[in-house]
């Protein structure tokens, strides 16, 4: 106790001497140093997992979270090279409950991804390829008339399941891709006046090509927005490819999903869930993910900025992140490590902008350097 009470004395010293320069930096730091330690401190050290982690066990206990985060990346890590990035967003959208949009060329284990991902969690899980005759029914399904009772009965479609992977979600023409609307928003469909609940969870994962565009309909921006996360799937680097075929002809990595285990269940979901939303985020983080926002809707380089959904998306997965990455509390980096893939698809770039070449993830770039990041 006495030497903590040095150290504060120190502090206070510290704090009075100097006058210019540090006066402005230190002038908000009163009101948030009752709070041991304080967040800020936190988010500017090198890594701030393990420097908080004695204010982690303070508050919350996620080692339950943080073992069931690492059996996943583990269990898809004995089937798939590389990909990390991916992997871990596609975690973050399971916990807080958002859909995601995979894109990459073909080849790159975008459906081999989300088929690992629907192994290792204990639910049920359809496929369905989108192509150009793909009616609405065949997704959400239909009324039959059932000859036996003289009534009609609902057929449910595909889309009544807990992990749904739809790909090449391009493929299929607007109006069935609008009958992911409501699935995905409101999850339940609703058929002939009756509405039919979707089962928990509900998580779609699509992908697409973004290199041909003959027989696909670009996806309107409405059912963009649906999407938590845009993810581009990069090519594997040297050495991973390496990999690749060493496990192939090896047979360590293969197309037979057998062996991987559940690993969460539906219960063990819906705890995490709540976990994360307990994760705590100071009140000038949120004014950040606001002026990043809100910078979308000004900047003169994009034609269509983000919506309030896009700020909720933020939030909830930098404390998805956060949580992840054994914190119970938001830093500046999670939020702009997820402002790329939550806002990358809900905005365009003018005409002039597209002419010069330049791409959503530049503007987004620039309005992160732009703004400055709470202290």
């Amino acid at each position: 106790m006495e030497n903590s009470d040095t150290n504060m004395d120190n502090n206070e010293n510290m704090d009075q001497t100097p006058d210019s320069g540090a006066s402005q930096e230190n002038s908000s730091m009163p009101s948030e140093s009752s709070t041991p330690p304080p967040v800020p401190t936190s988010a500017q050290e090198p890594s701030p997992a393990n420097s908080s982690s004695s204010f982690l066990t303070n508050q919350y206990d996620l080692s339950a979270l943080n073992r069931a985060v690492d059996e996943i990346k583990t269990e898809i890590g004995r089937k798939l090279v590389g990909q990390h990035n991916m992997v871990e967003l596609i975690v973050v959208a399971i916990l807080c409950d958002g859909h995601v949009l995979i894109e990459g060329v073909p080849g790159v284990a975008k459906t081999y991804t989300s088929r690992l991902v629907s192994k290792v969690i204990n639910a049920d899980f359809n496929r369905i390829q989108f192509t150009p005759d793909l009616m609405p029914s065949d997704v959400t399904g239909t009324n039959i008339f059932n000859m036996k009772s003289s009534e009609f009965e609902f057929k449910k479609g595909p889309i009544f399941s807990n992990i749904v992977l739809i790909d090449e979600i391009n493929r299929a023409p607007a109006k069935t891709q609008a009958a992911l609307f409501e699935c995905m928003e409101e999850k339940q469909v609703s058929m002939d006046g009756t509405t039919y609940k979707l089962d928990f969870p509900f998580i779609v994962l699509a992908t697409q090509n973004p290199v041909e565009h003959e027989g696909t309909y670009n996806l309107p921006e409405a059912q963009l927005d649906r999407f938590l996360f845009k993810i581009n799937v990069q090519y594997p680097s040297v050495n991973e490819e390496i990999q690749i075929l060493t496990g192939v002809s090896n047979q360590t990595i293969s197309k037979d999903l057998s062996d991987i285990k559940n690993v969460l269940t539906k219960e063990r979901l819906a705890d995490f869930r709540k976990e994360v939303n307990n994760i705590r985020i100071e009140s000038n983080l949120i004014s950040y993910i606001v002026q990043i926002v809100d910078n979308t809707r000004k900047n003169s380089s994009l034609f269509l900025g983000a919506s309030p959904r896009a700020s909720i998306g933020i939030l909830q997965a930098s404390k998805a992140l956060a949580a992840i990455r054994g914190r119970d509390f938001v830093t500046p980096d999670d939020i702009k490590y997820v402002a790329k893939p939550v806002l990358s698809h809900r905005i365009i770039p003018t005409p002039e902008k597209e002419m010069e070449g330049v791409t959503g993830l530049d503007v987004i770039d620039s309005i992160l350097e732009q703004i400055e990041v709470p202290r």
